[in-house]
């Protein structure tokens, strides 16, 4: 199997990271690994840093991980992971979700290093729906 970057959407809704991770898979072309850790441990609302570790370690093909979060504890989950190991291989990209997502799994697709999955997560920014 072919090493690539791997993807983790961080959502308080379960429902939503697996939502998001089924459409960036899809514009991944089925190559992405692209894992959704969503909800709290119990199912309901909120984030569990044992569901986000599974996720990472699921996603993790050997050229590192991207974690994308909604918001709040999202984010606040994901900058604990990273220094609990001491960041290296594993980024939180400062994007919106969904368009986040769908960038950074058609660039893991295309076989793209780390650096230049979370660049390409992060410059979805920068595509507008209104101009």
């Amino acid at each position: 199997m072919r090493r690539m970057v791997g993807i983790v959407v961080i959502s308080h809704s379960r429902t939503l990271a697996e939502g998001v991770a089924e459409v960036a898979r899809a514009m991944g072309v089925g190559k992405a690994v692209v894992e959704p850790a969503g909800g709290d441990s119990e199912g309901g609302l909120g984030t569990s840093v044992d569901l986000v570790e599974g996720a990472v370690a699921a996603a993790d093909g050997g050229d590192g991980v991207l974690l994308l979060a909604d918001l709040g504890s999202s984010v606040l989950t994901a900058k604990m992971l990273i220094e609990d190991t001491d960041g290296g291989d594993v980024l939180l990209a400062d994007a919106p979700l969904v368009e986040g997502a769908v960038a950074a799994a058609s660039m893991a697709a295309a076989g793209a290093d780390l650096a230049a999955v979370h660049a390409a997560a992060e410059s979805a920014y920068d595509h507008r729906k209104t101009r």
